[in-house]
């Protein structure tokens, strides 16, 4: 299949756990058949980063590929947008912060 042609999704990396693996989490709205509703509908799909750029939190465009694995056959082709961090109020892994207070 040509490259032009393939699914591409939009979603945020929700889990970066795995060497060479992400968790990408993708939302869609629907409308509900019988209540005319906007319902979000949510699915998780384990995408192939060979270059282990990214990180949690990052918006990523993801395409279909050939499987890769049991479970993956997806592959990240764009970085959308980095998280931005706030400065400041940086907190090390226990939760406490530069500053000297507690969370």
């Amino acid at each position: 299949m040509e490259r032009s042609r393939r699914k591409t999704l939009v979603g945020k990396v929700i889990k970066k756990v795995l060497d060479k693996t992400a968790t990408v989490l993708v939302e869609r709205d629907v409308l509900h058949p019988l209540y005319k509703k906007r319902v979000k509908k949510s699915k998780k799909y384990l995408v192939h980063d060979p270059n282990n750029e990214v990180r949690e939190g990052y918006i990523v465009e993801i395409m279909s590929t050939r499987p890769i694995s049991k479970r993956k056959k997806w592959r990240i082709s764009k970085i959308l947008q980095k998280p931005q961090v706030l400065e400041g109020n940086v907190q090390d892994e226990n939760g406490i912060s530069e500053e000297g207070g507690d969370k």
